[in-house]
């Protein structure tokens, strides 16, 4: 078991290479994830259910496993603060990136994959990011709680709304079904198991070895987009690099502003940023790749990997930096 838990301990602290790695040789050897994209079965409302809804299932029921009733009452004696969380999520990503897609002028596939992004809860790796760059963890625990609690109801509204310039029409309820599906029942399981047994003293050690189980989905889940789009990462050129590169980056520095703005201290400001700048891109791939109304526009996913990638990697850069400036600053 100890084993284990330092090589959780690896994989957390250095999420961003394990991801460009499986990445970068998946890309060369695709057949090493397709088992990824492997089709179970099929839902009332046609979305497909892969191997993939079966990692993204078990990387929210990793986080479920790390709250218990005092991070809810966190929530209650903080209103304020997650109410900006909250509202800073859904309004700056989503708008942002329809802002973008108008700016570079990407087809309709590709901004819908943006937009899709845009508008998902925060990612599970910024709680990480979070605790690594001295921000406020339990904010950062809350904010992701909070818009992941939010994203049955927001991500499929705002995807049908912003959307609707693509021409291409979407509907709320397979999102829907498919977030319930693969977010919120995981993540409530995993409540549900801490708060039964998260005394236990063999819980407890079980516990730590998830972080490392969450990267390594993570991992799979950007494998297994490149396995099945990989070849195509370069047929849109480099715009969509350019695209993701300032969704993400701007929605960091936007993300810190609202902070400021509302008058928060540096860790909480510094928490903010990454919670509105790292979106949880691994649910938006997999919503492109599973949800059947996608199906005729499967550059959609692609965009979604490589902003799966990047926020990990950006997660960590800043996080990074934010942890240097500190060093200096003490010095």
């Amino acid at each position: 078991m100890k084993a284990l838990q330092k090589v959780s301990k690896f994989l957390s602290d250095y999420t961003s290479i394990v991801v460009i790695a499986i990445a970068v040789i998946t890309f060369f050897v695709p057949g090493m994830m397709g088992w990824v994209n492997l089709q179970l079965f099929t839902d009332p409302v046609s979305n497909k259910f892969t191997c993939q809804s079966i990692i993204i299932g078990v990387i929210m029921f990793s986080m479920g496993l790390t709250l218990t009733t005092e991070d809810f009452k966190i929530l209650a004696q903080r209103p304020f603060d997650i109410c900006v969380g909250a509202i800073a999520q859904y309004l700056i990503m989503p708008f942002l990136a329809l802002g973008l897609t108008k700016l570079l002028n990407l087809p309709d596939g590709i901004a819908l994959g943006l937009i899709l992004v845009g508008c998902c809860p925060g990612g599970v790796s910024s709680n990480i990011m979070s605790y690594l760059c001295g921000g406020d963890v339990a904010f950062s625990v809350g904010m992701t709680t909070v818009s992941t609690i939010l994203s049955p109801v927001m991500t499929p509204f705002l995807v049908s709304f912003l959307a609707s310039g693509t021409h291409i029409s979407i509907k709320a309820l397979p999102m829907l079904v498919s977030i319930v599906e693969t977010v919120i029942l995981p993540v409530a399981l995993g409540f549900l198991l801490n708060y039964l047994f998260g005394k236990k003293k063999t819980f407890g050690e079980l516990q730590k070895i998830m972080p490392g189980i969450a990267v390594l989905g993570l991992a799979c889940v950007v494998g297994g987009v490149v396995s099945s789009q990989g070849a195509k990462f370069f047929e849109s050129g480099v715009i969509i690099f350019v695209a993701v590169f300032l969704h993400n980056g701007l929605g960091y520095l936007l993300g810190y502003g609202a902070g400021r703005l509302v008058g928060m201290n540096t860790a909480k400001k510094r928490t903010i940023a990454i919670e509105v700048g790292m979106q949880n891109a691994g649910l938006a791939t997999n919503l492109a790749t599973t949800t059947a109304q996608f199906a005729s526009t499967p550059e959609s996913a692609i965009i979604c990997a490589v902003s799966c990638t990047w926020h990990s990697i950006s997660g960590t850069l800043l996080a990074g930096m934010f942890a240097f400036y500190d060093k200096c600053k003490k010095k």
